[in-house]
């Protein structure tokens, strides 16, 4: 794109405070849209974004063999025809040099970037009770007001590092996941460490392993991973898509999570072992998440019938792995299949069997520091040339408290979600007027809910606009009932019964709290559009 480093340039800060409709704090898969929207509507918006170009996630996300673990056709955005006929991907499940080129593609495309300002960490939001309005500082001074201001800062954004001691002393190259170098980093022949094995480390492991000259993995807790089974696209499955894109987009926002797999509606228990084995088979040669997704209804819900389908998942991995005693390492023996959400993987439990690789369980020997020379664990010293730090994320709530923003009476978000995320509907939260998530925290394919929640607060603001209204926060009543009924729904799930990022478990000192909604997509958007429909009852409108 010959026009792709041309955005706004940042104000010279001499003291004065720009003015607009609203503002959007992000340029990911939700901000673009939501600029656009705004925008669409005839307001004057400004997006700020912390990174250096748009993409949100698959800007900063550029380690080696990061991916969709969404089928590509039905994470593309589907509000343009024309974009949806113009845009091949290239991959059934496209990695991330190309998903940022997509999301380049759109910017250039609908003309965003003349309102988007790169490079601009938003560090503090306060509301004008008075004027009814935000105002935003900008890391190094600028200012901007205005009457709306929109949350799109996405879910898994604030990059975690654990405060191991002694971390800045190592004297090899180190860097977290998210935080990859934008050129090629060049592992051959040098001892790579890396911490953690969730969804980031399944991807990036494989490909390490094959480049390192040795690399040594860090695990506290196993996960299970399911294959991903990507492949190339056919210019015939290309034309295929493009004809049925309405139907595909359709059945997403049908389906219970936002994909084209809809659950078996049968129990796994009212079946015989040879049938359940016989679709679990079925399932597992297939693509994506239908073996998470398109199984039986009650895996997610019932730990005996979830333990039909675990156990299954544990002998592919004992299969697999050659030697009994690291398969056994890799095998989750604390939490349900599906309970976390489950990294599709590409070869990833036969990089443990190469002489190369060596599995380390900081569990039994938890580390105890970094030395200028590597990783010293409980056991050992591990002299490395590059650790990596695939340590995930401050979910969620994350991305917001580590902003400061202050509502009514001066009360900032970190404390009013100090016990975990207070909202109606996700969206809006009582005490913070005219102040919108654009992050879908229903449990499902992000841009399906990403692109009714932005539509959503789109809305909302031209009810406003249209009835001349000047503020618009959720009563403190329809807050608790949410909260209460995101719980009740949680609760029938097995989802509360892992320590995950789900919960926020990963992060020390985090409330525990089921920081997703559990419910399916089309109950959400049902939910979303009736208090909409409703004229907004649950809210105090001024």
């Amino acid at each position: 794109m010959g026009n792709m480093q041309q955005h706004p340039q940042k104000p010279n800060g001499n003291g004065a405070v720009e003015q607009y409709d609203a503002i959007v704090i992000g340029a990911g898969v939700s901000g673009l849209y939501q600029l656009y929207k705004l925008r669409e509507m005839g307001l004057s918006v400004r997006a700020f974004e912390d990174a250096g170009g748009v993409g949100g996630t698959w800007y900063w996300n550029r380690y080696p063999g990061c991916r969709f673990d969404s089928e590509s056709e039905t994470y593309g955005y589907s509000w343009s025809e024309e974009l949806l006929q113009e845009w091949n991907w290239k991959e059934h499940f496209s990695g991330q040099p190309e998903n940022e080129r997509y999301l380049n593609y759109v910017a250039d495309k609908f003309d965003l970037r003349r309102d988007i300002q790169l490079d601009s960490r938003v560090s503090s939001a306060v509301y004008d009770e008075k004027e009814h309005c935000w105002e935003v500082q900008i890391e190094g001074g600028q200012r901007a007001r205005a009457q709306f201001l929109v949350g799109a800062v996405g879910v898994l954004s604030a990059k975690y590092t654990p405060p191991f001691e002694g971390i800045d002393s190592f004297k090899g190259q180190s860097f977290h996941t998210s935080n990859w170098p934008k050129e090629k980093v060049d592992f051959s022949g040098k001892r790579v460490g890396c911490i953690g094995t969730g969804a980031t480390a399944i991807q990036l492991i494989p490909i390490v392993a094959e480049e390192a000259g040795h690399l040594t993995v860090f695990q506290r807790t196993p996960n299970y991973a399911a294959p991903c089974r990507n492949s190339e696209v056919s210019p015939e499955t290309q034309a295929a898509w493009k004809a049925r894109y309405p139907e595909i987009h359709k059945k997403c926002r049908d389906s219970s999570a936002g994909f084209e797999h809809e659950f078996d509606p049968r129990s796994a228990l009212e079946v015989s072992e040879e049938e359940r084995l016989e679709l679990y088979e079925k399932l597992w040669m297939q693509p994506g998440f239908t073996k998470w997704l398109g199984n039986f209804h009650d895996i997610m819900t019932n730990r005996e019938a979830n333990e039909t389908f675990s156990e299954f998942v544990r002998n592919k991995i004992r299969e697999r792995v050659h030697d009994p005693e690291v398969a056994e390492m890799l095998i989750p023996k604390d939490h349900p299949f599906g309970a976390k959400r489950i990294p599709l993987e590409t070869h990833y439990y036969e990089a443990y069997n190469r002489d190369n690789v060596k599995l380390v369980d900081v569990r039994k020997a938890p580390i105890e520091r970094i030395t200028p020379k590597g990783v010293k664990t409980q056991d050992a010293e591990y002299e490395l040339d590059v650790i990596i730090y695939a340590t995930g994320f401050d979910a969620v709530s994350g991305p917001l408290t580590r902003i400061d923003i202050r509502g009514e009476g001066g009360q900032t978000f970190r404390e009013k979600w100090a016990n975990g995320p207070r909202s109606y509907l996700g969206i809006q939260t009582a005490g913070f007027p005219n102040f919108f998530i654009a992050a879908s925290t229903a449990f499902c394919n992000y841009p399906v809910c990403a692109e009714m929640i932005v539509e959503w607060i789109a809305d909302c603001i031209g009810h406003l606009r249209e009835k001349d209204l000047s503020s618009i926060a959720p009563t403190l009543q329809a807050e608790q009932e949410w909260v209460d009924h995101s719980n009740e729904i949680a609760s029938q799930t097995l989802l509360t019964d892992t320590e995950s990022w789900f919960m926020g478990a990963n992060i020390p000192g985090k409330a525990r709290a089921l920081l997703l909604y559990a419910n399916t997509v089309p109950e959400y958007r049902k939910r979303c559009r009736a208090a909409a429909d409703g004229g907004y009852k649950e809210f105090v409108l001024q």
